[in-house]
């Protein structure tokens, strides 16, 4: 049964028609205390409750009932309904315990995906529900060809990761760099019903704030001074299919504005074209970034991490399984046969436990070069500790303020985009002071910026 409590007879009214017609079955309630009553007569599957029971349209009284009802219940899942003016409410919700916000006025379709993955989320099932699985159970159930490795902490992300696939959950992937956050989104996606729809990926890190609503919502031929032609948005290439936004926390606020509408609306507008199109979409995140710590700072929107963290998966770094790292170099290996036609071409014993005794602070991404590395250089067939250690490159450490890098330890280039962004920072973006401080023109400052993938805000 799921609860519907809402003290507008035409929200009971339609909700309940609308559940009825789903297969579920609904009861209503208009009052906080029919909402304990009826639970405590049998606890629903779900309760969808609404913020707002009284003249008083703080939206108070609906978080008191929530608080109340997950201090007595706290596995009842409960989807709140709100307006956008109170959804920083409905974010305290979220933090109280809610499953998730739906604002008014919902779209059928979308409300029931969200009821219908919050309940998959709530039941699992028991004949597949993969808690305790083994690497090769979990291969049995899921495709996850493309990920090498058996450690615990691996196996548990596996285990989310195939849990909530065939929902339509958003999932924040969270680790650090080179840990194969991509592989994951990757492997929600092709274990999930939308598999044979696209997959788009989308480096938000390298997309500055002046462009953003051009890559991604796209444009119309004529909408601005540079649009010689139609251009397809992100969003409308991953309709219908997943969209995995990749370095999410690097997103300026102004753009985390229009995402977040997005998100909740699944509705955008093309650039040049008012019409708003609706987007059937499933939305996958990843940071290597604090996104609750960049929350605390002002840096991102409280009410947009919500939206993006239904279902968080952290990836361990390869220090924290470094049992993985004989399987990730054979896995490197074997197609490094193929690819440089070498066939006898293998790693030892001892440089295997060399491998795992590095610190490797670029995870897997630093392991896959080295190994490449030692391969090409090398040209032996079986690869020793000499080999790797031979191109082992130790990460430079950082310089202190004011303190120049040692020389061979960093291109010009990227002391260039270092200097600009600590800059920018210095100044909160104002593009004029930047660029007098840096002694450019602005039109020569936004050449930079474009050419290193530096987001700014346009003035």
């Amino acid at each position: 049964m799921i609860l519907i409590a809402d003290d507008d007879l035409a929200v009971r009214t339609s909700l309940g028609l609308l559940l009825k017609q789903a297969g579920y079955t609904a009861r209503a309630v208009a009052t906080p205390e029919a909402v304990l009553a009826a639970v405590r007569e049998e606890l629903p599957r779900l309760l969808l409750l609404d913020m707002n029971f009284s003249l008083d349209t703080s939206g108070h009284d609906g978080l008191a009932l929530l608080t109340q009802l997950k201090r007595l219940y706290p596995t009842l899942p409960v989807v709140l309904i709100t307006g956008w003016g109170s959804i920083t409410l409905a974010v305290e919700g979220m933090k109280a315990g809610a499953a998730e916000f739906v604002t008014k006025p919902w779209n059928n379709d979308a409300l029931l995906q969200t009821i219908r993955t919050i309940l998959r989320l709530h039941e699992p099932d028991a004949e597949t529900d993969p808690a305790g699985f083994s690497r090769r159970q979990l291969d049995q159930l899921y495709d996850f060809r493309a990920i090498v490795g058996q450690d615990a902490r691996l196996l548990h992300v596996l285990r989310s990761v195939g849990q909530v696939a065939a929902t339509d959950a958003s999932v924040l992937i969270e680790g650090e760099s080179g840990t194969g956050k991509e592989l994951i989104a990757e492997a929600v996606h092709q274990n999930s019903q939308r598999k044979k729809q696209p997959f788009v990926k989308v480096n938000l890190g390298g997309i500055s704030a002046s462009l953003f609503e051009s890559e991604m919502f796209g444009h119309r031929r004529g909408a601005f001074t540079d649009a010689k032609t139609d251009r397809q948005g992100r969003f409308e290439l991953a309709n219908g299919g997943t969209i995995f936004l990749d370095e999410i926390g690097e997103l300026d606020l102004s753009s985390q504005v229009k995402l977040l509408r997005v998100l909740q609306d699944r509705t955008y507008e093309v650039l040049g074209d008012s019409k708003p199109r609706r987007l059937d979409i499933r939305v996958i995140c990843a940071t290597n970034r604090n996104l609750a710590d960049m929350v605390q700072q002002g840096h991102f929107r409280e009410d947009l991490f919500y939206r993006i963290n239904l279902i968080t998966v952290r990836l361990p770094a390869l220090r924290e399984r470094p049992e993985d790292i004989p399987l990730l170099v054979q896995h490197f290996v074997d197609g490094l046969r193929a690819t440089y036609h070498r066939p006898a071409l293998k790693v030892g014993t001892r440089a295997r436990h060399w491998l795992q005794e590095q610190p490797l602070p670029g995870n897997i991404r630093e392991l896959k070069n080295l190994v490449e590395r030692a391969v090409l250089v090398s040209g032996k067939d079986e690869l020793g500790p000499e080999d790797f250690e031979a191109q082992f490159q130790p990460t430079a450490r950082v310089p202190a303020a004011g303190e120049l890098p040692e020389p061979g330890t960093i291109t010009l280039d990227e002391l260039e985009a270092q200097m600009i962004r600590r800059t920018l920072e210095h100044y909160g973006g104002n593009i004029s002071r930047v660029a007098k401080a840096l002694g450019l023109s602005r039109g020569a400052l936004y050449r930079r910026l474009e050419k290193y993938a530096i987001p700014f805000d346009a003035e």
